[in-house]
């Protein structure tokens, strides 16, 4: 913002300044805060008519623009809104966390400080039993009884992990050795910078259903409580065109456009034809990219015409 003097001031959005340094609580024990800012939407579509040259007119309104933007993936003007949280979060989290490099961290050092006294527990009602179909995921919860069997068994690791933890240190053993048993689920912190380009596509792989529910806690925390209130306008347009989008590869067209035009036995020979449909001695054979293919179908209430009977 200029103001009549000439001078520059700083961008400031009201209704982050109004949680800034107040921590959102995630998991049990963990908590993202606001530390720092800059830009907002007004930056991003101040960024975006300068490569117009100054003499362009205003046309689009700053809404239009922006989802414009998003749109087409025009990434550059998001660059210019960057976010510096804090976040407490598990160890075992925070290394998916980490996989994402487009961003500047700090991480709390168990080197020079003595590590965080606190581990994230489950309850008995939360222990997610291992998905069948996908080596990565969960489905479902064990019962609560065993789930009580193993919420105590981890309060006792995790308590004795403690304590040996700090035996070593009593002992003068040096913190960067002592440190070497303590569990995945103790908390860590950082400092976590980001641009809003690249926070978006940290949002759209952690907020997916597919991703672990802890991380996902995390991601739908910042999204929701934090950049819905720092960049409303992009956030919404990040919603309907990245996040709620529906992505149809050149098999997935071809098969909707058959169906579409009545003729299932079309769609049926092109995704057989593409390695999608195939059978063997029991019947179709599992393929990953066809159940995604499907499970699109039902969105549109398209039938299945390789799993209807003949």
């Amino acid at each position: 913002m200029t103001t009549e003097s000439g001078r520059i001031e700083r961008v400031q959005v009201k209704a982050l300044d109004e949680v800034l340094g107040v921590p959102f609580k995630v998991l049990d024990d963990g908590f993202v805060r606001v530390i720092d800012y800059m830009g907002s939407d007004e930056s991003i579509v101040q960024a975006a008519r300068v490569s117009y040259g100054r003499g362009t007119k205003r046309v689009h309104e700053d809404r239009g623009l922006i989802r414009y933007l998003m749109r087409h993936r025009h990434t550059t003007p998001f660059e210019m809104c960057e976010l510096k949280l804090h976040v407490r979060v598990p160890m075992d989290c925070w290394r998916q966390w980490i996989r994402h490099r487009t961003a500047s961290v700090n991480e709390y050092s168990t080197r020079y400080s003595e590590a965080i006294d606190a581990a994230q527990a489950t309850p008995p009602g939360e222990w997610r039993q291992q998905a069948d179909g996908n080596r990565q995921g969960s489905q479902g919860t064990l019962d609560l009884d065993r789930g009580g069997q193993l919420s105590g068994a981890e309060a006792e690791l995790q308590e004795k992990s403690r304590q040996v933890y700090e035996a070593r240190l009593q002992a003068g053993v040096a913190r960067e050795q002592a440190r070497k048993d303590l569990p995945l689920s103790t908390y860590t912190e950082a400092y976590w910078k980001i641009n809003l380009h690249n926070l978006f596509h940290f949002l759209a792989l952690r907020m997916d259903t597919h991703a672990q529910l802890e991380i996902r806690s995390y991601a739908s925390t910042i999204g929701e409580q934090i950049v819905s209130r720092w960049c409303p306008i992009a956030w919404e347009a990040f919603l309907d065109y990245r996040f709620h989008t529906l992505q149809l590869s050149r098999i997935e067209q071809a098969v909707l456009q058959a169906l579409t035009s009545g003729n299932p036995d079309e769609a049926t020979r092109v995704a057989t034809e593409r390695g999608l449909v195939s059978y063997g001695p029991e019947g179709l054979k599992r393929n990953r990219e066809r159940s995604e293919l499907e499970e699109k179908l039902k969105q549109f209430n398209l039938p299945t015409p390789w799993l209807e009977p003949h």
